[in-house]
């Protein structure tokens, strides 16, 4: 079986909303890495003129590769990703092995089974 890794960089704001549309989307789990920092378009300075690197949330989600690009469409869209520059990403890789995945796999098919073809 083939996987996908959905990685979503947003807001503290906006991960309950990744977080659902993920787990609608058959997402089965996610990790949540809280508080990377990154650098946008544009550097944005302090009064001080030290730059200020506004904190994110890194959403992960391991899925079946059939299932990523509704994933990924469903948390571009709770997010509000393509409204602005600066509202986050979300990327996918392919996984090339994935370990501990069996239960959820057959959850997953159990729950929201998808037709092959």
């Amino acid at each position: 079986m083939k996987f996908k890794l959905i990685m979503v960089f947003v807001d503290d704001l906006k991960v309950e909303k990744v977080l659902d549309a993920g787990r609608q989307a058959g997402a089965t789990g996610a990790t949540i890495i809280p508080s990377a920092r990154g650098q946008g378009v544009q550097r944005h300075l302090t009064f001080f003129g030290f730059e200020y690197l506004a904190a994110r949330t890194i959403v992960l989600f391991v899925v079946e590769a059939r299932r990523s690009a509704d994933l990924l469409q469903a948390v571009t869209e709770a997010a509000g990703l393509d409204e602005s520059v600066d509202t986050g990403i979300a990327l996918e890789l392919d996984v090339d092995r994935a370990m501990g995945l069996s239960q959820h796999i057959e959850m997953l098919q159990k729950e929201h089974p998808l037709e092959d073809g």
